[in-house]
C-alpha cells in the first residue's frame, strides 16, 4: 500500500495525529506497537517534526521520557508524527497509561519546513509533571536519543509489586533526599 492509499484509508476514519518523542519512535523499545499498527493499516508515519514551542523533555524512572506541559520552557522537541485510527489510539493510550494517570494526551503544535500542524502528544500527567521538571534541575533534552534511552526498562521487566505511579513518586522523593 502506497503512502497516499494509507492516508486515504485512515482519512475515512478521521485519524488522530500523534506526535511521538520517546520510546514509540522508530528504533526505540515500544516502536513494535506502531509497526504492527502500520502493518494493519491503523497507523501511517508522516515524518520527523519539531514542536513549535519549547517544552521540557526529561527522563524519569526506568529512563522513561516525559514531555511536560510547560510551554516556553526547555527546548524545541524533535519527534515523529503518525496518523492513527481510533483502534490504534486505544492501543497507544493503553501503552501510555492514560487511564491510570501516567500520561495525558493533549494538543501540541508541531512544525516541519515552516508548516504547522495541531496534533496531540502524550505528556507527563499534570499531577507530577512539574515536579519532574524541578527534579531535573529544569534542564531537559531536545531529543530522546539512543544515548538517553540507554538503561530504559520495559514495563514487562519492571518490578511487578509497585505500580508506575509509585515508581514516579519514589523517583521524585529520592531526589529530595539527595539535595
Amino acid at each position: 500500500m502506497g503512502a497516499e492509499e494509507g492516508l486515504h484509508l485512515l482519512h475515512h476514519h478521521c485519524p488522530t495525529l500523534i506526535f511521538t518523542y520517546g520510546t514509540l519512535k522508530k528504533g526505540f523499545p515500544n516502536h513494535p506497537l506502531l509497526q504492527n499498527l502500520i502493518q494493519s493499516g491503523d497507523a501511517h508515519p508522516l515524518g520527523v517534526y519539531c514542536t513549535a514551542d519549547k517544552y521540557p523533555l526529561v527522563c524519569g524512572p526506568y529512563k522513561v521520557p516525559f514531555l511536560i506541559n510547560l510551554p516556553g520552557q526547555g527546548h524545541h522537541i524533535w519527534g515523529e508524527l503518525y496518523a492513527v485510527s481510533s483502534h490504534a489510539l486505544t492501543h497507544m493510550d493503553e501503552l501510555e497509561g492514560t487511564e491510570r494517570g501516567h500520561y495525558e494526551r493533549i494538543p501540541i503544535t508541531v512544525r516541519r519546513r515552516g508548516e504547522e500542524k495541531e496534533v496531540e502528544a502524550y505528556y507527563a500527567h499534570r499531577n507530577y509533571g512539574e515536579e519532574l521538571w524541578k527534579r531535573s534541575g529544569e534542564t531537559g533534552i531536545s531529543c530522546y536519543t539512543h544515548e538517553e534511552a540507554n538503561g530504559y526498562i520495559k514495563r514487562s521487566d519492571r518490578p511487578a509489586n509497585t505500580c508506575f505511579l509509585d515508581q514516579i513518586r519514589l523517583f521524585l522523593d529520592s531526589s529530595l533526599n539527595n539535595e
